[in-house]
């Protein structure tokens, strides 16, 4: 592996998304009461920042990863870390939210930070080494998850606006870091036309799709990320209903499970892939995936809940293993218009998951069968595991 201070800089900026995004989670309601002045106009405007930040994504993405391939990934992941930074500081100081909507919207056409570092690692890491890269990355993830809130939390209880202010500073830190710190990792070339096709998110999109093995690992990507939007939309809900927990016990549970899955990602997917090369490692880890989501269905007690959760940290190896595939499958001068397809098609099933899923929870409860929501969850994570074990490995 090339460049350790590159992949230094990298995990960081994933931690510093993460940690910045927790830090705000639990103080949103409470600011944007305070900006609106009521609970209903409050909830109604939080729906609306983040669908557009999502809409924006989608659209932004493969141009961004386009922008990316043409001029390097150094300016376009520094731009990215900046606009963000900039919408947090409107969160602080704004009394306003279309105000906020405007800037939430150029930040969510500039959320670049994941297209461009998984493009950056295939840049400065050898493809035998890039599950451990992509685990080390998924590590960085968990842990500003767990964080994130906390600090957030503490902060938010002196003042609701401290926590969007350290979120700023921490991407504008995280800015000045890399400019001094961050290489190029690909210079760029100047020759990667910026065609209509290959920068609007549909023709970017359609372009993954209609390539043999890159289609059926997008495919792949696409019915996974609607297995994991649907549990993440759902679990805290099906906890409170099945066991009548406390939200202090569903965040701690949460926790815990983050800061495993984090340890076993940096420590144990890069041997794990090495050994079972990408393609038997994403499909072991997709497996491991259905069951966890199937095995929901049926949880009665604690303990069954906690072994599908160690179960769950296992097969997180499936998708470093799946992401070090997709950039063995991408040429060099493709990495980053392929990985902002991927974030486009992430970002669709992001925006309309999350309702889809919380109607079908709702339906479920009213028929006494909150578990049939991971069954469907489930079968999209069979599907996700059929199409990667028919797909021809990795040379």
């Amino acid at each position: 592996m090339r460049r350790a201070p590159a992949l230094s800089f990298l995990l960081v900026t994933v931690f510093v998304d993460m940690l910045g995004l927790g830090l705000i989670v639990p103080i949103v309601p409470a600011l944007m009461t305070a900006v609106t002045g009521d609970a209903v106009s409050a909830v109604f405007w939080s729906g609306a920042l983040g669908s557009v930040y999502g809409l924006l994504q989608f659209v932004a993405s493969p141009l961004l990863g386009r922008l990316s391939d043409r001029y390097g990934r150094r300016p376009v992941l520094l731009v990215s870390l900046g606009c963000l930074g900039v919408d947090w500081l409107a969160h602080a100081m704004t009394p306003d939210p279309w105000t906020l909507l405007a800037f939430h919207a150029l930040a969510g056409a500039s959320a670049g930070t994941g297209t461009v570092v998984n493009a950056y690692i295939a840049d400065i890491t050898a493809p035998g080494a890039r599950a451990r890269a992509y685990g080390l990355v998924g590590s960085a993830f968990g842990l500003g998850f767990v964080a994130g809130p906390v600090v957030g939390g503490l902060l938010g209880g002196v003042d609701v606006r401290l926590p969007f202010l350290a979120a700023a500073m921490l991407c504008f830190t995280n800015v000045a870091y890399g400019w001094f710190v961050l290489p190029e990792s690909r210079p760029g070339d100047r020759t990667t036309p910026l065609t209509l096709r290959m920068a609007n998110p549909v023709g970017a999109i359609v372009a993954v799709l209609r390539r043999p093995v890159l289609g059926r690992l997008a495919h792949a990507r696409f019915h996974a990320d609607i297995a994991r939007m649907t549990h993440q939309s759902t679990w805290a809900f099906f906890l409170t209903h099945r066991f009548a927990w406390s939200t202090a016990h569903v965040g701690v549970v949460m926790a815990a499970g983050a800061l495993a899955g984090a340890a076993f990602q940096a420590r144990a997917t890069g041997p794990i892939v090495a050994r079972l090369g990408d393609k038997r490692a994403a499909v072991a880890g997709s497996l491991l995936g259905v069951l966890t989501l199937a095995g929901m269905a049926l949880v009665t007690a604690p303990w069954m809940l906690y072994a599908l959760l160690a179960v769950g940290v296992l097969g997180s190896v499936g998708g470093a293993a799946a992401q070090s595939w997709i950039s063995r499958s991408a040429r060099a001068d493709e990495q980053g218009t392929v990985q902002g397809a991927l974030t486009g098609i992430g970002a669709i099933a992001e925006t309309l998951v999350p309702v889809t899923a919380g109607a079908a929870f709702g339906w479920t409860l009213a028929h006494a069968s909150p578990g049939l929501v991971f069954v469907g969850a489930a079968a999209f994570a069979a599907t996700a595991t059929l199409l990667l074990s028919t797909t021809p490995a990795p040379r």
